[in-house]
């Protein structure tokens, strides 16, 4: 079954749903069609048109409370499947807490980076300033359409332009054309 880009009535990307899920949506009023694909939707008596992004109709307020867990998959996706400290993306990555777990560093986005094996045994379990490393930039939450890229194998060409900070990049070991999500 095809997937479906829900943008909001601002057109900020909210989430993907199924292609009958968007179809119901439309159906009800709730949702217009922004991009369609070629082949309709058919029952045994009517045709419709086969969304592929759809815009809600009312604004849906996002909680800015909401949290999104840490993994090891999307950490190293907003780091960019590198190491923060020196750069490399070939060896092991590892998660590094930027104020390690025994100094009272808690494991949320701001704490942690992904660090090559290397680099996380030379910073150990000391701080930034104890070790002469630097951060390149402070981590921060990454951005909500990483979790939209991260969810499909393949990110449509055609929702590129609805999901601002993506871009298409080569997935590090898989050949696979991946979507990454710059958290900058």
């Amino acid at each position: 079954m095809n997937n479906v880009l829900v943008l909001n009535a601002s057109y900020e990307p909210l989430n993907v749903c199924s292609t009958r899920r968007a179809h119901v949506l439309v159906w009800k009023g709730k949702a217009e069609v922004v991009e369609r694909l070629d082949e309709p939707l058919r029952t045994a008596t009517n045709t419709y048109v086969r969304p592929h992004v759809i815009r809600l109709m009312t604004y849906v307020r996002v909680p800015q409370a909401v949290k999104r867990r840490i993994s090891r998959r999307a950490l190293f996706a907003r780091d960019g499947w590198r190491c923060v400290y020196c750069g490399d993306g070939g060896s092991r990555l590892t998660l590094d807490h930027v104020v390690p777990r025994s100094r009272g560093g808690e494991s949320i986005w701001e704490n942690v980076v992904t660090a090559c094996g290397p680099c996380n045994l030379r910073k150990g379990d000391r701080l930034l300033e104890e070790t002469h490393m630097h951060l390149p930039r402070l981590p921060r939450p990454p951005a909500p359409v990483l979790f939209i890229s991260l969810a499909l194998h393949r990110v449509p060409e055609t929702w590129v332009r609805y999901l601002p900070g993506l871009e298409l990049t080569e997935h590090r070991g898989t050949g696979n054309v991946a979507a990454e999500a710059a958290a900058a």
